[in-house]
């Protein structure tokens, strides 16, 4: 008899055994994931400076997110996350689409090599390039400056680019374009690589008869190529998007956001690292971050809809 019960327990055991295996997962989603989401809601809704104690919270209701809609700060940071999304993310497709089509067509045998190439920049750790663009970007030093001065030296265009010696990150006119060059350059070869994946799966027949057909190279881009990479192009877009909302790592590193000319492209997640760590103001925070999420929740709505509007994924952009 005192088999039957030794049995139930090995089988009890062996049944708990894979909820064993997963509770670690749970557990790390829960004190990493779960919790801080819900308490940055809860954090939202209330007043609270962290070296104060928890107990020193003070309900505020909707008053922070009333404070940042109506913070100029806020709508120039927003401002400025818009013009980095736009100004780096709509090149980075309008650049990687026909730039895939190339190296898929004409560098079939060194494709890899120079997929490689593109790629690297994205694994780049965040502070290297960093550092090599400040570099580039020096005024007095920049390799940059250095080559218009070189250029400026040439006859018909010395008379051109004569004094052009801009501060790339000190002067508020350029800081902007010079950050959303440095957001370009690194996630190009990322969407060169996604479109890259989606044309090697459209069937090779399909451009041998578009060429039995007269077809060039363009004529096949335009009208093969174009047509069945819009759901990728819907999938590497909403990426981008989502992804240049958050802007924070390239311009913090870059600019900081403690100087004056920081604010000519502190983007809205910069700005909402200052009012948490500087002002310590961390309810407020984030009450920035969940109009952030809102405002990303919201165009990637919209960018859904927009390519959902020819059915299936395959609507106009």
């Amino acid at each position: 008899m005192s088999e039957v019960p030794r049995r139930k327990a090995w089988w009890r055991a062996r049944a708990l055994a894979p909820y064993a295996f997963i509770a670690p997962f749970f557990v790390l989603f829960f004190v990493f994931g779960l919790f801080p989401l819900c308490f940055s809601i809860y954090l939202s809704l209330h007043q609270w400076e962290p070296a104060a104690g928890l107990a020193a919270m003070q309900w505020v209701g909707l008053d922070n997110y009333h404070f940042a809609l109506t913070d100029p700060w806020f709508h120039k940071s927003l401002f400025n996350t818009l013009w980095l999304a736009v100004a780096s993310g709509l090149p980075q497709h309008l650049v990687a689409v026909p730039l895939a089509f190339f190296i898929h067509i004409k560098l079939r045998r060194s494709r890899n090599l120079v997929v490689a190439a593109y790629f690297v920049p994205y694994i780049t750790s965040s502070v290297a390039i960093a550092l090599i663009f400040s570099t580039l970007y020096s005024k007095d030093f920049g390799a940059i400056n250095a080559a218009l001065e070189a250029m400026g030296r040439l006859p018909g265009v010395g008379s051109l680019l004569e004094g052009f010696r801009p501060d790339w990150l000190g002067d508020a006119d350029w800081t902007k374009p010079s950050v959303a060059f440095v957001i370009f350059w690194r996630y190009i070869g990322w969407n060169v690589v996604l479109y890259l994946s989606a044309l090697q799966v459209i069937d090779p027949s399909l451009y041998e008869a578009a060429t039995l057909d007269g077809a060039g190279t363009w004529q096949q881009f335009r009208h093969i190529a174009l047509p069945l990479l819009r759901p990728m192009m819907f999938f590497a877009i909403t990426l981008t998007l989502i992804g240049n909302l958050q802007l924070f790592e390239e311009p913090f590193i870059l600019i900081g956001t403690e100087s004056g000319v920081s604010q000519s492209a502190m983007t809205t997640a910069m700005f909402m690292y200052r009012v948490a760590f500087s002002d310590g103001d961390f309810g407020t925070a984030s009450a920035i971050s969940w109009l952030l999420f809102l405002i990303i929740a919201g165009l990637t709505w919209a960018n859904t809809k927009l390519f959902n509007r020819g059915g299936n994924g395959h609507g106009a952009l």
